[in-house]
């Protein structure tokens, strides 16, 4: 049989193998089991995963598969040995033999309990570091592969443009260029270029395909309400380059629905653009319980049966799990082929992408995972490095009194806040198991030993749940908050007073800021800012420390503190990544990958919102507070020599020479903009289109250069169509979207 030799390509074995198999077989490729369900040990800490010395319910198995096998099985986070327990069942016990592929979430590290929690990807943004993020990627797919996992669900490419969104933390931000070159490093670092049959590679599986990021009033899932051009613009170019230029096999397609157009039945997204316009050559997974939305939210579908039919007809290759169990999900597919509602051809190109990856996979010829090699990976001391560099690189100052960096100057140091003895993660990590998390306590004592006194309070909690209480016989709406989160703010006010310096730690946590978790109001949740505040009143000098997940609103304590550094969730070394930064040993030199609003009600406040009549409400200028791409440093970069040379018909070289003029050494993002200045349709003021992270010794120059192409001119005009129209264009150069240090008219 051709499907069993390893000399024919993918494509030919995928091709055979189809040709043998049943239509119970084949619906069977596009189906998704939950390993845990079939296991016999659930993990102690996690409820998707499995404890390493579980059997499996081989009863259980044969009685839900038979001897057609699966597709994929998901949430089995485990070790080898169980892995291959799964897989010998697929190999040996089914018709074919077709093994599964394991499949799990791995955002920022896959989520086995114990694996390495690197930093969200937002903080991996705020780097604005290619190579960084590219190795992190590498790191994953390592980490994941070595368990026995060979799909990750990941990375979310959504354009995070609205920040009451609880996932915005999951994306590497508002800007489509930026978002762009992330996916590209962190995809051909994750896919080893597309050699996904290594034992250090995984397929990924990019999110939320193709416009989640804005939904109505930030409510997750909600509909987008945007335009064709805005579409086409700013948010599929991200897919794009993830699909055509990263090698991107496959893509999760969205909850939501785009202009009142369901994405999961949407012939135009899942097939014209995916498989006609880009050329994907792997297959579209539903989110997880997205189909069922057709009938009881979206009200598309009127039955289960007309749902199925309508998404894979549109393009879909395969439920996510939480939709249907696998006897139903096979069952109705087989009754919409039988009469006639779906036609063998679609079925069969479906399963023909998962057949072909599972080649491409090696998974034929290597089935199962070495039980041995993944305890030298996991969590190995370069994987921590690179999680503990991608954190000191994230590290955004937005304010800075010259307080900072501490240094030695300081005997007495009020560390305050709910995160300063408690460090946070952020939605979709692995449970530590194994190791100690470190706080900034912890890690600030550990720095300044005995020579300096640390006096540490929480002073108040972040909110990890909200419920009706009765006062007074009226019901309202209050926080829950963890037991080790007492307020006790007058405790951390006479604690300040006696210090030199307050530190206060807080941001957000999995309630405050993950999936599912959107807030109307951008504040500090709880009374993190009445703490602020009173701490402030003091008069000890502040400053603030955030772990955050999304923008935040700090009209107030922009103004009464003294120092404001965002570190985002810096993943399980973040905490010591912070205190390096404080102290001077990490010169920050993170970006903000998201603006940051002038208050909760002045948004978007994204930069590239469109040109209106005018910048000013009532309340004040509607523009960002702390703008895309700002960040300050301990030293200071001068620029000089800006020019653009035309290279050829449709290519332009812009170079720049920066020059650290400060005492540090330190890391410059050099950003570049352009502005077109008359257009046929409205264009934003500037648009990123190259960016480089640069280190200087203090007094030295580096020359940066970029070039300019089709791509950084182009807009899509009246009839829709790529142009790059005749006229002037401003190309600009500096440290962030509102801080330009230099400007070239070229005419095109």
């Amino acid at each position: 049989m051709d499907y069993k030799n390893p000399s024919l390509s993918p494509e030919v074995r995928a091709e055979n193998l189809l040709s043998l198999m049943t239509i119970e077989e084949k619906v069977a490729q596009m189906d998704i089991i939950r390993g845990v369900e079939f296991s016999t040990k659930p993990h102690k800490l996690y409820h998707c995963a499995i404890e390493p010395d579980s059997q499996i319910d081989t009863e259980k198995l044969t009685n839900t598969l038979g001897k057609n096998g699966i597709g994929f099985i998901h949430d089995a986070y485990t070790e080898p040995r169980v892995f291959n327990m799964f897989q010998r069942y697929m190999v040996e016990n089914t018709r074919l033999g077709i093994p599964c592929i394991f499949t799990g979430e791995a955002l920022h590290g896959i989520l086995w309990p114990g694996a390495t929690v690197f930093p969200v990807p937002l903080a991996l943004a705020a780097s604005f570091d290619r190579a960084n993020v590219n190795k992190i990627g590498q790191c994953i797919a390592a980490e994941t592969r070595s368990l026995g996992m060979q799909e990750i669900l990941a990375p979310n490419l959504d354009v995070a443009r609205e920040p009451r969104w609880g996932r915005v933390e999951e994306t590497f931000g508002e800007d489509t260029y930026l978002c762009s070159e992330m996916a590209y490093a962190i995809i051909t670092g994750e896919q080893q270029n597309g050699e996904i049959h290594k034992d250090n590679a995984v397929i990924t599986e990019p999110k939320h395909y193709c416009v989640h990021g804005i939904p109505e009033n930030g409510i997750n899932c909600a509909q987008a309400r945007v335009g064709r051009r805005e579409i086409e613009q700013c948010y599929l170019p991200v897919f794009e380059r993830a699909i055509k230029k990263a090698g991107a096999y496959n893509v999760m397609a969205c909850y939501n629905a785009i202009d009142s157009e369901v994405v999961l039945s949407s012939e135009h997204y899942l097939t014209e653009i995916l498989r006609h316009r880009w050329g994907m050559k792997g297959y579209v997974r539903a989110d997880w319980g997205a189909i069922v939305r057709l009938v009881n939210r979206h009200m598309t579908a009127e039955t289960d049966k007309d749902a199925i039919c309508d998404v894979i007809n549109a393009g879909l290759d395969m439920q996510g799990c939480c939709d249907y169990d696998s006897v139903f999900w096979e069952k109705t597919i087989i009754e919409l082929v039988n009469e006639g509602r779906i036609s063998m051809e679609r079925i069969d190109d479906a399963v023909r992408r998962v057949l072909t990856l599972k080649f491409r996979l090696g998974l034929f010829e290597n089935p199962y995972t070495d039980e041995k090699a993944f305890t030298d990976i996991i969590r190995c001391k370069e994987h921590l490095d690179a999680s503990h560099s991608a954190a000191r690189k994230a590290m955004t100052l937005i304010k800075n009194n010259g307080i900072l960096p501490l240094g030695n100057k300081y005997k007495k140091i009020a560390l305050l806040g709910p995160s300063s003895n408690k460090q946070r993660l952020g939605g979709y990590s692995s449970v530590p198991d194994g190791y100690e998390l470190k706080s900034v306590f912890t890690e600030l004592k550990a720095f300044y030993g005995d020579g300096v006194e640390i006096l540490q309070c929480t002073g108040c909690g972040i909110p990890r749940d909200l419920q009706v209480e009765t006062q007074e016989g009226q019901p309202h709406l209050v926080a829950v908050y963890d037991e080790d989160e007492k307020e006790c703010i007058d405790e951390a006010v006479q604690i300040a007073k006696q210090c030199e310096i307050a530190i206060i730690v807080g941001g957000d946590n999995t309630f405050t800021s993950s999936e599912g978790h959107d807030r109307a109001d951008l504040k500090l949740a709880g009374k993190q800012r009445e703490l602020i505040e009173k701490v402030a009143a003091t008069g000890t000098p502040v400053i603030l420390v955030l772990e955050n997940g999304r923008s935040v609103d700090l009209s107030v304590e922009s103004v009464i503190t003294s120092a404001i550094l965002l570190s985002y969730f810096g993943g399980e070394t973040g905490a010591k990544a912070i205190v390096e930064t404080l102290v001077g040993e990490n010169n920050p030199a993170g970006r903000l990958p998201v603006s940051l609003p002038a208050d909760s009600n002045r948004i978007p406040c994204y930069y590239t919102v469109l040109p209106n009549n005018t910048e000013v409400m009532f309340e004040g200028s509607r523009r960002a507070a702390y703008p895309f791409g700002f960040g300050l440093s301990y030293t200071e970069f001068e620029y000089s020599d800006f020019s653009v040379v035309k290279n050829g018909d449709m290519e332009y070289k812009a170079t720049v020479t920066v020059k650290n003029a400060g005492k540090y050494k330190g890391d410059e993002v050099v950003q570049l903009y352009v502005n077109d200045l008359v257009s046929s349709v409205i264009t934003p003021f500037k648009e990123l289109k190259g960016f480089e992270r640069i280190t200087l010794e203090a007094g030295e120059s580096k020359t940066v250069e970029f070039t300019l192409d089709f791509d950084s001119f182009k807009l899509l005009d009246k009839k829709y169509e790529w142009v790059v129209e005749k006229g002037d264009f401003e190309i600009m150069v500096g440290s962030s979207s509102q801080d330009i240090k230099a400007s070239e008219i070229i005419k095109i």
